[in-house]
């Protein structure tokens, strides 16, 4: 059953890596995947019981991330339809190319840590398509705004999936995972920014003169309270939980609701085409549900590695192997600039008991900062580079030469400052 069960999951994990070269959906080689897994799974056990019962307890971790995930999404697509985030990039107005790499830089690192990374990038992106007039400008901006983007995920529990899932899990605390990586995560962005502020020292920028920029169509009030509000939810659901000890995707589902309400009381009066985009329900519509199905197969398939005790061996095995935590978690940093850090994270929940390793230990905190941030090595290595890859046409090899070893820098300067700031404080 064992030999069975991890080739299904290579196979799947194989599918999910190549997913461009084979154009398969990632989501359906998740879901083949889970089903397998888990129908290889109750084959092989004569015990229905204990496997129902281990699918409930899988389904109801899995839904938790599911409900949390949605919730953000709809949020974000709502702030996004009221032309909120023009509140933030109307402000710039430098005409310096290094202050304005260091100000998208900043905007990105921080709003990622509140939104997520893959909607701050694409946000920031469509921005930098008004500014910058040439494309190789451009390809540099986008570039650092990946890195920007995966580092301001890293420290914040809302700010990437992965770092979602283990607060959700319980490895690690919202206080305690900022407190612990917003100093190496901003490390891990300011040693490449430097390196390229170096680069474009002494230059200027024109605005782009074919790009018409339509004024917004939402009134400045409702832009604003949706945009304040939305934002409020987000940063408040962490607090939410910490005062009532309910689970993060209640606080953020009852942050939905009001912000609705919100949105119902603002657009009342207007007819319904008007207000039609403008509606929570047409939100829902807009979010990438394929990615949310990804999660569910990936998952649940991760799920049945953690029960049938493999995932518990690997990591003795690495333990054995290898020995030194730090590397097994930099190499898994590593790893994740070429395969989907979702079901990486996933596995190496199920590879360590929290007994063991409790709440905010090194072994988490760490994965959090790896996981995060070793995706912006390569830009096929996180959502936020593949998003970027599409929207400014950056090539994999560009990528790889000028910005990749940029990265790799940052991402290991940050984890030896992540390091060093444990040893010395704990």
């Amino acid at each position: 059953m064992l030999t069975a069960l991890i080739i299904v999951f290579v196979l799947a994990y194989a599918a999910i890596a190549l997913e461009h070269p084979i154009k398969i959906n990632k989501s359906a080689s998740a879901l083949v995947g889970a089903g397998l897994l888990w129908t290889i799974y109750a084959f092989s056990s004569g015990d229905h019981g204990r496997i129902g019962h281990e699918l409930e307890d899988s389904v109801g971790i899995t839904a938790r991330i599911i409900f949390f995930l949605m919730a953000a999404m709809t949020i974000v697509e709502v702030i996004d339809a009221h032309d909120g985030f023009e509140i933030i990039t109307s402000q710039i107005r430098t005409r310096k190319l290094t202050t304005l790499l260091w100000i998208i830089s900043w905007v990105t690192f921080f709003l990622s840590a509140v939104l997520d990374n893959l909607t701050t990038t694409i946000v920031m992106v469509s921005l930098i398509k008004k500014l910058l007039d040439k494309p190789e400008d451009r390809l540099w901006f986008a570039s650092m705004i990946v890195i920007a983007a995966n580092a301001g995920g890293a420290w914040s529990p809302i700010g990437d999936v992965t770092t979602t899932m283990l607060w959700i899990g319980g490895q690690i605390t919202a206080l305690g995972i900022v407190e612990a990586l917003f100093l190496a995560s901003a490390v891990n962005i300011i040693v490449p920014l430097f390196i390229v502020s170096h680069l474009m020292r002494g230059r200027s920028f024109e605005t782009r003169k074919d790009i018409d920029v339509e004024p917004s169509s939402t009134p400045s009030f409702e832009r604003n309270v949706m945009f304040f509000l939305g934002l409020g939810i987000l940063i408040l659901v962490p607090v939410f939980k910490q005062v009532t000890h309910l689970p993060p995707f209640m606080g953020i589902l009852f942050g939905l609701g009001i912000l609705w309400l919100v949105g119902e009381l603002l657009h009342r009066e207007k007819d319904d085409g008007a207000k039609q985009r403008l509606t929570v329900a047409h939100a829902l519509t807009r979010i990438d549900l394929s990615s949310i199905v990804f999660f569910v197969g990936i998952l649940l398939a991760v799920a049945t590695l953690e029960h049938s005790k493999i995932l518990t061996a690997l990591a003795n095995t690495l333990d054995q192997v290898i020995g030194r935590q730090e590397i097994i978690v930099i190499l898994l940093g590593l790893l994740s600039a070429i395969v989907d850090n979702v079901p990486l994270v996933a596995a190496s929940m199920g590879m360590y008991d929290l007994k063991q390793y409790p709440a905010d230990s090194f072994l988490w905190e760490f994965i959090a900062y790896c996981a995060g941030t070793g995706g912006s090595i390569l830009i096929i290595g996180s959502a936020a580079g593949v998003a970027a890859m599409g929207l400014e046409k950056i090539q994999f090899i560009w990528y790889m030469r000028k910005i990749g070893w940029l990265a790799l820098l940052g991402y290991l300067a940050g984890a030896a400052v992540y390091i060093m700031q444990f040893r010395l404080l704990s």
